[in-house]
Formats: C-alpha cells, sequence, structure tokens
C-alpha cells in the first residue's frame, strides 16, 4: 500500500491498521510490530510511544488508552531510512514527500468536509467525522529539501473528540 493510500483510508476512518482512539496499548503492540520507545510523562500521568516518524500518546487508566497520535511526514524528507523501516513492518511505503493534492485525488468521491483553518505558514484541513486533521505547508516560498515543501502535507493527527456531558 502507498502512503497516499494509507492516508487517504486514514482520514475517512480515524484509524491505522485497525487501531485508534480507544485502543489500548496492547492492541497497539499487536497491530503494529515495530521498534519505538516510551517516554513517561511525569508521575505516570501520560505516555507517549514513538515510532520515528509516528507517534502514538496514552492516557492511564486500568490500561493505557490511546488518546491521539501523529504522522510527523516532514521527517522522511531528511530521514528516508525512517519510511523504510516503517515499510519494512507495515507494508506501507512512504516517500519522503507526500502533496496534499495526491492524497485528496486518492480521497476520491470520500472526501470528509473540512474544516479549514490558517495557521500562519500552513493551512489545517480538520475532518471533525473521523478526528483527523492535516498540516499542509502553505507558504509559497518553500521548496522541497530536507524537508515538505510549498502543498506538502507536514503533519497528520488524530485526536479524541470532546464529550459533551
Amino acid at each position: 500500500m502507498t502512503g497516499i493510500e494509507f492516508l487517504a483510508s486514514f482520514l475517512t476512518t480515524g484509524r491505522l491498521h485497525g487501531i485508534g482512539i480507544g485502543s489500548t496499548l496492547g492492541e497497539v503492540d499487536r497491530a503494529l510490530p515495530h521498534r519505538c520507545v516510551d517516554v513517561t510523562g511525569e508521575g505516570g500521568a501520560s505516555l507517549r510511544r514513538d515510532y520515528g516518524f509516528v507517534e502514538f500518546y496514552f492516557n492511564p487508566g486500568e490500561e493505557w488508552v490511546m488518546s491521539g497520535g501523529s504522522i510527523e511526514l516532514h521527517r522522511l524528507a531528511n530521514a528516508p531510512e525512517l519510511a523504510a523501516r516503517w515499510a519494512g513492518s507495515t507494508g506501507v511505503d512512504f516517500t519522503p514527500y507526500t502533496a496534499w493534492a495526491d492524497v485528496r485525488e486518492a480521497l476520491g468521491a470520500a472526501v470528509p468536509e473540512f474544516t479549514v483553518t490558517d495557521q500562519g505558514g500552513f493551512v489545517e484541513y480538520r475532518a471533525e467525522a473521523s478526528c483527523v486533521s492535516v498540516l499542509v505547508v502553505d507558504d509559497e516560498e518553500e521548496e522541497r529539501g530536507y524537508h515538505a515543501g510549498h502543498g506538502d502535507v507536514w503533519s497528520v493527527s488524530l485526536w479524541a473528540p470532546v464529550r459533551a456531558n
């Protein structure tokens, strides 16, 4: 699977390899047999699991439960070995740069409704239905090089929905 196809699926479902908000640490371990680093917050109040250019965030309880995550695509331009390791363990092949236009095209008829916000040099496309947002480089001066350029996806984030009381 290409990284673009993977992102299109993620944008519409809010799931990565079957895991998402509310998944336990054990479920993540089974879904992603990939080397990672765990960073526990002060006093054990949080856990960040870092896979290189993919990170997941967990809240404690009876079990650690996923509360968010991010795919830091901008890291791949300068560290292609991260994508190679990810492809080896997941079968998802990311390129050093991912154009937002290519992701939009891959969505086809399944394009979610986005809330679009200017983020000063970036544009955020927020899909409320899947709780996924995409940050796209919006500075026309930015060229591809050691980082993403104009029109490229900088990062993709997953967040827990806010529940009404």
